[in-house]
């Protein structure tokens, strides 16, 4: 999250079909306006970490959809849980922080339109793969997310990859010195690991 001109400049720079946007603060609808107008071709997710008001998410979710953002995650922190029931419909909302159970999964379905499951907050494969199919079944959207995480912990989330409409597993990209190997990027795709158990092995 940067001034409006250096995220248009990291926005051209990017070369990527998806841009992926943190906003929570005064200047976001400059700041979303100049990538935009920067990257008229690239599809634009927007994600607040829970930094609006209730206000400002009523003010700036037409914004969005006028800049033809496809949605948006945790605008409101999660302790505001029925502040979402005003918010949905106007544009598809993710919850992100909150969603650690299945039980997460289960009480915020009435508030969201889709939930973010990270391996880092479900304690592995097998609770997460269990939190997506809660989701399937009360008709929520998945993404795959994941924190700054080595080649290690992404290996392993990107086996569940197909199971999810959005996958948002670049945390690598951010590490200068991981010290595993066996999972790559090919621009915005993501490579998977093909060797045996996780596909991943420690750099040598």
């Amino acid at each position: 999250m940067g001034d409006p001109d250096e995220m248009a400049g990291l926005a051209r720079a990017a070369k990527m079909p998806i841009l992926k946007l943190k906003v929570g603060s005064e200047d976001d609808l400059a700041r979303l306006e100049a990538v935009r107008a920067a990257r008229p071709d690239a599809r634009i997710r927007v994600d607040a970490n829970g930094g609006w008001t209730l206000e400002t998410a009523r003010r700036l979710l037409p914004e969005l959809a006028r800049l033809g953002v496809e949605f948006l995650e945790q605008p409101l922190p999660p302790e505001e849980r029925a502040a979402y029931a005003e918010l949905k419909g106007s544009l598809p909302l993710f919850a992100d922080e909150p969603i650690k159970t299945v039980r997460d999964v289960v009480e915020w379905a009435p508030y969201v339109d889709g939930v973010v499951i990270k391996l880092a907050k479900s304690g592995g494969l097998a609770p997460a793969r269990a939190m997506i199919g809660t989701a399937r079944g009360l008709g929520l959207q998945v993404m795959l997310g994941c924190m700054v995480e080595t080649r290690l912990a992404v290996g392993a989330a990107a086996h569940l990859a197909p199971l999810a409409d959005h996958a948002d597993l670049d945390g690598p990209l951010l590490i200068k010195n991981d010290p595993f190997t066996g999972l790559d990027y090919d621009g915005p795709r993501l490579v998977g690991p093909t060797g045996p158990g996780l596909g991943v092995r420690p750099r040598t």
